[in-house]
């Protein structure tokens, strides 16, 4: 029997029998099947730079912006989750009280990645790493691909989950990267939530500046 991570619960695990003759390495639960049904997977039309569902195959309201501020480079970011009241729950938990184990029913909700030759977190401000105590990016994905720091952020006067959206758009840079003169190929900025946009658009101005021939996408767990 297992410990919901989420709702408390014990719960016991479905059997693969697939993974069971493939000698696969199990993959750890930490949250019931009740508790996983309530985050909503996208399904159908999606923008083809943020992955937010839409009703039309077009660009998002943001998008527009993007495509306009960067004559249409656009980031090209994946999510995979829905952001509705069972991930705003969980990432109050985790990122406003600190509760450093819901790390592992965020990096569960991940079933792949896409493929890159560096995995970039997005890092904490020191105040907010001062406060926590982790780094909440890294810790979801430090067991699922080998990370590469190549990002520092400086403190603001306010974080981005207390600002409405204009406040958001009006976000000043505060990345500066880390430079490697080995560091080539495609980078793959990871993050939680896609908002706006504009942390991730920052945060590949300052790589594509270090690293002006690098590819540079993005991926979020909810959108």
């Amino acid at each position: 029997m297992s410990k919901c991570l989420l709702c408390n619960s014990n719960f016991r695990r479905q059997i693969n029998y697939e993974r069971i003759f493939s000698f696969a390495k199990p993959k750890e639960k930490f949250a019931c099947s009740d508790c996983l049904q309530k985050f909503t997977k996208k399904r159908g039309l999606v923008c083809s730079g943020c992955n937010k569902e839409i009703n039309k195959k077009e660009l998002c309201s943001d998008c527009v912006i993007w495509q306009q501020k960067y004559s249409g480079n656009l980031l090209d970011n994946k999510a995979i989750y829905q952001y509705n009241e069972a991930f705003h729950d969980l990432m109050v938990q985790y990122k406003r009280y600190g509760d450093y184990v819901l790390s592992h029913v965020l990096a569960e909700l991940v079933n792949s990645l896409p493929q890159a030759d560096y995995y970039v977190p997005i890092p904490s401000s020191p105040s907010h790493l001062r406060k926590r105590g982790f780094e909440t990016i890294s810790s979801i994905y430090q067991n699922l691909v080998p990370l590469t720091d190549l990002l520092v952020k400086a403190d603001t006067e306010k974080a981005q989950g207390e600002k409405n959206r204009q406040e958001r758009l009006l976000t000043k840079q505060t990345f500066s990267a880390i430079r490697n003169k080995n560091v080539r190929g495609k980078i793959l900025l990871l993050d939680d939530i896609y908002t706006t946009g504009r942390t991730l658009y920052h945060a590949r101005d300052a790589l594509l500046e270090a690293y002006p021939n690098c590819k540079i996408n993005s991926f979020t767990i909810s959108r």
